[in-house]
C-alpha cells in the first residue's frame, strides 16, 4: 500500500476530485493549507500598494491506494491540476506499513 499526497491549488481542485472519482479512486482526505515553494510567496497589489502574500493557500488530498493504483492517480492529478504556472503544487508517494481500522480494532489487510 502507498499514500499519495497531493497539493494543489484549491480553484483545481473540483476538476482533481471528480477526476479521481471517474477513475474509481473514492476515498481521500482532504485539508485546506498554506504553503509555499521556490518562488517563497507572491507580491500582490491593492489600491495601488504592493503587499507581500509569504504562504499560498494549497489544498492537500490524501490518498492511501494499492501500489498498482499509484501511476494512474499520478497521471489523474498531474492532467487535471496543472495550469502551467509555478505553484501548480507536488505529488509526494511514500510506502505504508499498516492500516487500522479504528471502529474494530483490527488490522486490515492490504487491498482492502
Amino acid at each position: 500500500m502507498k499514500m499519495v499526497t497531493a497539493v494543489i491549488r484549491p480553484e483545481m481542485f473540483e476538476s482533481v476530485r471528480t477526476a479521481l472519482e471517474a477513475g474509481g479512486i473514492y476515498g481521500m482526505t482532504v485539508s485546506e493549507v498554506m504553503g509555499r515553494g521556490a518562488q517563497k510567496g507572491i507580491a500582490l497589489r491593492f489600491r495601488g500598494k504592493t503587499m507581500p502574500v509569504e504562504f499560498i493557500p494549497k489544498v492537500k488530498i490524501e490518498m492511501v491506494v494499492r501500489d498498482a493504483d499509484v501511476d494512474t492517480i499520478i497521471e489523474i492529478v498531474r492532467a487535471n491540476g496543472r495550469t502551467g504556472r509555478p505553484g501548480d503544487g507536488r505529488i509526494f508517494v511514500s510506502s505504508v506499513e499498516s492500516i487500522y481500522r479504528v471502529r474494530t480494532d483490527r488490522e486490515e489487510p492490504e487491498g482492502s
